[in-house]
Parts: C-alpha cells; structure tokens; sequence
C-alpha cells in the first residue's frame, strides 16, 4: 500500500530505515469510491492525500453552477487544498474522487511532528510544494497565454494520462473551453 509514496520520496530524498518507518507510521491508508467527496466546500481541508492509487480531481462551483476543474492527482500525486490546511480556513473547493482510490492521509500534527524530527522528509515536502508552485504559475500563464490547441497539446505532452482516465467535460474545464471547442481540437489532432 506504501510503494507509490517510497517511490516519491526516494525520488527527492533519502530515508533511513527508522525514519521511513517513522512515516510510513505517519500516515493512515484510506479506501474511497468513484463520486465520494475527500473534501466539500465549507469544510477545513486538515489533511494532506497521497494517491497511491486513483484519481481525485478538485473544483469549485460559480454563481450559475458551473463547475470550474482547478487540478487532478493520479497514482503518485498529492492533493489538498494547501491554503485551508495551513490558514485553518474553510475552503472554497471540492476534491471529489473520479476513479475508486487508495490514499494515504497524513493529518497537520503528523506532518509537523516528521518536519521537526525528519529533515529531509522536511526537505522532500518543500520540494513537492515548490513544484506545484510552479505547476500552478505554468497552468495560468498556459490559460491566459495559449490558444485551445496549444492548451490541449501541452496538456497531452505533460499528461498523456488525462486522456484515458478522465471525462472530456473535465478535460475542457480544466483547459478553461467549452466540451464543443475541445472536441473541434481534438479532431484536429486527430488528422
């Protein structure tokens, strides 16, 4: 149940034997359904997710109902919202799970106590947070700065997985077009 997360750590940082026992001790492996909610809006996000296995996406709901898909997290990727987790304040987002998952959960108090007593599980988070810093920063200059074409292609080249596993209508909110202008580019892709 541990392997995707060993991997991710080991990919950024090295761990002793004691201290991966420490974390591995750390978290509490969770089981959620297709449709299940990790996280509502309203609620206080107050733990970190790793996906061992799965998919969750997040999203928030506008005025009209629209759903507005912000990130996905597949096997090996972390999701929360980070803002609601360290401010305390409740969030504006849902996590919704999109495929039948295995997670690993680690609450505020466990992830201090590794920060404290694990430097480099300390180093690895820091890590994992300046690359979805950057994720982030390249997903807006990509929505304010590509056409539909180039957002689908630069999708498809980083992400090749977000063909297969998710709905095309969350494909086309999570590039910020209509299902119509994703299915007209898909088709030109196709060609």
């Amino acid at each position: 149940m541990f392997d995707q997360l060993y991997k991710s750590i080991h990919e950024h940082v090295s761990l002793s034997d004691d201290e991966w026992g420490l974390c591995k001790n750390s978290f509490r492996p969770k089981r959620m359904l297709k449709r299940q909610f990790l996280l509502q809006e309203g609620d206080v996000c107050r733990e970190l997710t790793f996906v061992e296995k799965g998919a969750l996406y997040s999203y928030n709901v506008d005025s009209s109902g629209n759903k507005h898909v912000i990130r996905f997290a597949f096997d090996g990727w972390w999701m929360a919202n980070l803002q609601s987790f360290f401010t305390g304040k409740p969030t504006r987002l849902n996590i919704e799970v999109l495929e039948d998952s295995e997670l690993l959960v680690l609450d505020k108090d466990n992830h201090e106590k590794l920060i404290e007593e694990i430097p480099a599980y300390e180093r690895y988070h820091r890590i994992i947070v300046q690359n979805a810093y950057i994720a982030i920063q390249q997903r807006v200059e990509n929505a304010l700065g590509l056409t539909a074409e180039e957002k689908y292609a630069y999708l498809i080249d980083q992400n090749p997985e977000f063909i297969n596993r998710v709905p095309l209508n969350l494909v086309a909110s999570y590039l910020g077009i209509t299902p119509e202008t994703l299915s007209r580019v898909r088709g030109n892709f196709d060609r």
